[in-house]
């Protein structure tokens, strides 16, 4: 059974913790939106749709989330508690800042495991159907996008093109030719029309196309024999205006959650990515093996020039001294030899860039699959880190402890990113630049621990006071007394 002490303890600490989390899980998902807008709005989703995919894509940032989450609120709860001297109050007690901090470190504890098990299970999956949903997106809705001048074949049944598309959103257009596919055997239907426009149609469904000045051409011989067929006239009228609707609904509910890609390594689990990161392994060395082998085909007959083991050997094969050459014929050989190195610098830089591509990858791979548990343990770091800092700082609220934690968290964010691009460019080993900045923040939090078990007056603005007063005082002058001015 908890402790009426302990159930106050977590108690207070969750009631920050549900508000900061809630906060900041909207400020990622506006940021969410704000960046990738632009790839599902005037696509002819619903309003489902574009919830569904936001909430796909925001369930990845709750790793972000939690351990900033996690920082923010243990700041403003022991901030709480020492502005409200009920930290004093429980260390003249005798209850001890670990034993304080006991309660809500199990609780943290089991956050961080919940979160393993979130990014290991849950976020693979959400992070499968987001992408694919982005895909088909990208894949399906553009395809009601039409190229003036250029036949399109891109609503189902028909064959289009318009020879002038205009207007603020391309609603206006010339030069009509709207075609139906048909067999021999079906009625074929073709429409000419000068000029025309789209207008938007009740059912999403449904592609309106208002026509003027046109003909319709087409004929009536669907179940008909042969002989019945060739006695059937072909039908032509002529329309003022005209309104057309094309059934769109295979582009528009064309699969947008079918999961088309199944293979990247972000829908995959840490046992899974064990395999995946030794296939690329061996992948990547035989891949070297080979580029190493072609480098040395292509230029071996500069190699052996080149070999210090072979140099008596190299001076019986030269043939002639470069200074025994006419003119012609040393621009010949030396224009020769340019376009050699020109295509040696070529094909080094063809390789690296090869190399750079499969190291990005790999490097890639291995810190998504590190950063599942690392995470984790970020989580134990920011709460030490910030329970400590609100247990010497004493101020609860959004004002200073906020900051701070921000200040800390940017630092964290700032490191994690840099590791990342060192790791892609093969400058570190991935696995160290995955937990490098739980590494960097470990001594910290050891540090700021000890600092608030001993009471220490870190951020006492009169200590720092003292501390220079002595050179404050010498660099300035005694002022005298007023009565002597």
């Amino acid at each position: 059974m908890l402790k009426k002490l302990d159930q106050y303890i977590i108690k207070t600490f969750f009631g920050p913790f549900l508000f900061i989390f809630s906060v900041l899980f909207f400020i990622f998902i506006v940021n969410i939106v704000w960046t990738q807008l632009a790839q599902f709005t005037g696509k002819g989703l619903s309003y489902f749709q574009i919830a569904k995919l936001l909430f796909y894509i925001g369930v990845s940032v709750v790793k972000m989330v939690l351990p900033l989450t996690v920082l923010l609120a243990s700041i403003m709860t022991f901030g709480d508690f020492g502005e409200r001297y009920e930290l004093a109050a429980m260390k003249s007690a005798g209850i001890s800042l670990l034993r304080i901090m006991r309660p809500l470190l199990v609780v943290v504890s089991i956050l961080a495991v919940i979160l393993y098990f979130f990014s290991n299970n849950i976020i693979p999956d959400f992070q499968r159907k987001a992408k694919n949903m982005l895909y088909n997106i990208a894949a399906t809705k553009p395809a009601l996008n039409f190229t003036p001048g250029q036949f399109i074949n891109q609503i189902p049944g028909y064959s289009v093109k318009f020879n002038k598309i205009y207007g603020e959103d391309g609603e206006f257009i010339e030069g009509i030719f709207v075609h139906k596919v048909a067999t021999s055997f079906e009625n074929n239907r073709t429409i000419i029309a000068k000029e025309g426009r789209f207008v938007p149609a009740t059912d999403r469904n449904y592609l309106k196309l208002v026509l003027h000045s046109g003909y319709v051409f087409e004929d009536d011989i669907e179940g008909k024999d042969f002989l019945q067929r060739e006695k059937q006239p072909n039908q032509s009228i002529k329309f003022d205006t005209l309104v057309q609707h094309f059934d769109v609904s295979a582009i528009i509910n064309q699969a947008i959650e079918e999961e088309r890609i199944r293979d990247d390594y972000q829908f995959q689990t840490y046992r899974r990515l064990n395999a995946t990161i030794d296939t690329l392994r061996r992948d990547n060395q035989s891949s070297y093996s080979v580029i190493t082998g072609e480098l040395i085909s292509q230029h071996n007959t500069i190699l052996p020039y080149l070999d210090k083991t072979k140099k008596s050997a190299r001076s019986k094969k030269v043939p002639f001294r470069l200074d025994s050459l006419n003119k012609d014929q040393r621009l010949e050989l030396l224009a020769g030899a340019y376009s050699k190195i020109n295509q040696v610098q070529e094909s080094v830089k063809n390789k690296r860039q090869e190399v750079e591509g499969m190291t990005k990858y790999y490097s890639k791979v291995v810190m998504y699959q590190q950063q599942i548990i690392a995470y984790s343990f970020t989580c134990l770091l920011f709460f030490l880190i910030g329970s400590s800092l609100g247990s010497i700082i004493r101020k609860g609220g959004v004002g200073l402890p906020v900051v701070i934690a921000i200040v800390i968290f940017i630092i964290f964010y700032i490191t994690l990113l840099t590791m990342e691009n060192l790791a892609w460019k093969g400058k570190i080993n991935p696995y160290l630049a995955a937990w490098l900045p739980n590494l960097l923040m470990f001594p910290f939090a050891v540090w700021m621990t000890v600092k608030a078990l001993t009471d220490s007056q870190l951020f006492d603005a009169e200590k720092y006071k003292a501390l220079f007063m002595p050179i404050v005082k010498r660099f300035s002058r005694k002022k005298e007394h007023a009565r002597y001015q």
